[in-house]
């Protein structure tokens, strides 16, 4: 690397100030310039380094990580301002002071422009210099530490409620950070209680329209004749009773998102207008004559399949073709059983704090009840049994006699039919009973197969070969 690197001298450190607090890049080529700065800087505590030229000034700054620059405006091999300029491309949170020998107006004002944090002039100052490249350090440290905590709150609620790493949710994952950014359709599909509307709202938090307004329409609790009137609006004088103009859902979310839950739901007349919405971006209100244009993002969530409602009739094929640009399936929980633990951690937190409780865990043989249980009501049902053993316990965990009753009477996995299905052998449903009963034992074990053997009853070498016979994931 070009220039000269000089490391904090702690005998020459000024006694008050920590030999750390800084690190400054002095590009300049001018040797008494640089001298005096080292001496100067290096007595506050600063670590220095010195690019003689504009080129080893940017190797330094691609290389390293820097408080402060102090940066002449006259280089050998480049305008000092056009360095500014890509320094404010390359780093905007980095603090860089001007320095030249030309103290004119005009200099400073197109400095200050560019983006510069200070300019000072040759001959300068050295307590103004001292004062400014302190104040420097530390705007472009607060920039620095401002950004990391936003960084590290935005992985920590990346998701928000979304819990789980499992691999089916680690690609719900994927799935979001993917299609967040772009303004097409998402239809989320999965059963009740899996957490759609959570995805719908990781979604939106993920785009570009953020900080605008996030809608749910809760199609199946809103009457069909009430429906349009709530996401279109209307005009005065519309109908009986109205007295005012009144604003509907797609106007109060112009810029943002609509989620509709149950989508299904919706009537056959609201679903033709929504379809206008989709394909032309505008809407009439209703006892009006004039489109009005709106920028809304759709999501839309169902429970149910939806071929088959288009194949019935019930829902218009159309439509779903608009809807079904992007979709996901958010898995049930009994196909992510692995995350269970985890969630009930989550639900603990959230149900103590609520309850001014300090419930800390969950007894053994409870988990165990939990992790074979099959779960038709999903993270919602975990949810409200969670909230029950905690407010139901009497010491620091929830014990098996706080599980509701279902769950103490237990059905992992579903038993084996009397009869068999259509089409299927005896060896096929055996192998089939037995694939739920290993996958079952994993779950409960942790995917440790030395302790799903032992909850079997088999070896573990015979438990290892039934595994890679049947291809179950470990």
């Amino acid at each position: 690397m070009s220039g000269t690197r000089e490391a904090s001298d702690a005998e020459t450190a000024s006694p008050s100030t920590p030999a750390d607090d800084g690190r400054v890049l002095v590009i300049d080529d001018e040797p008494v310039v640089v001298d005096v700065l080292r001496q100067l800087l290096r007595k506050q505590g600063y670590e220095i380094e010195v690019a003689g030229d504009a080129a080893a000034g940017r190797q330094c700054l691609e290389e390293q990580t820097w408080d402060a620059v102090l940066l002449d405006v006259m280089l050998p091999d480049a305008d000092g301002l056009q360095v500014l300029r890509w320094i404010r491309e390359f780093n905007p949170d980095l603090a860089v002071v001007m320095i030249t020998a030309f103290a004119t107006v005009e200099s400073a004002v197109d400095a200050m422009k560019a983006g510069a944090f200070h300019y000072v002039t040759k001959p300068f100052n050295n307590e103004e210099v001292r004062n400014l490249v302190a104040r420097a350090v530390q705007t472009s440290r607060l920039h620095r530490e401002n950004k990391n905590l936003r960084r590290a709150l935005e992985e920590r609620f990346r998701f928000e409620r979304i819990v789980g790493k499992s691999r089916a949710m680690q690609e719900l994952y994927r799935f979001i950070e993917q299609v967040s950014p772009s303004r097409s359709t998402v239809l989320i599909e999965g059963e009740s209680g899996t957490g759609k509307e959570l995805v719908a709202q990781a979604i939106h938090r993920r785009s570009p329209r953020k900080d605008k307004p996030f809608i749910v329409v809760n199609s199946s609790s809103i009457p069909t004749e009430l429906l349009e009137d709530n996401l279109f609006g209307h005009v005065k004088g519309a109908f009986t009773g109205a007295a005012t103009d009144r604003q509907g859902l797609f106007s109060a979310a112009d810029g943002g998102t609509i989620m509709f839950d149950e989508v299904t739901t919706i009537g056959s007349d609201v679903q033709a207008k929504l379809l206008r919405v989709m394909q032309n971006r505008e809407f009439i209100p209703l006892g009006s004559v004039e489109p009005r244009r709106v920028d809304v993002r759709i999501l839309a969530a169902t429970n149910e399949n939806v071929k088959d409602l288009v194949k019935s009739g019930r829902f218009r094929e159309d439509l779903y073709y608009r809807l079904n640009v992007l979709s996901v399936t958010v898995p049930p929980l009994r196909h992510r059983i692995e995350d269970l633990p985890l969630l009930v951690t989550h639900f603990l937190k959230k149900y103590n704090a609520e309850n001014d409780k300090q419930v800390e865990s969950i007894e053994t043989e409870a988990l165990e009840r939990l992790l074979s249980y099959h779960w038709p009501g999903n993270v919602r049902e975990l949810e409200n049994v969670i909230e029950r053993g905690v407010v139901l316990a009497q010491g620091e965990q929830i014990e098996l006699s706080s599980l509701p009753k279902d769950l103490e009477e237990g059905a992992a996995v579903p038993p084996a039919a009397s009869s068999l299905p259509e089409g299927v052998g005896l060896y096929e449903a055996v192998g089939r009973y037995e694939r739920q009963l290993i996958e079952s034992a994993l779950r409960r074990a942790g995917g440790v197969q030395k302790q799903a053997a032992k909850i079997l009853g088999l070896k573990p070498t015979t438990l290892n070969e039934k595994i890679k016979r049947l291809g179950i994931r470990t």
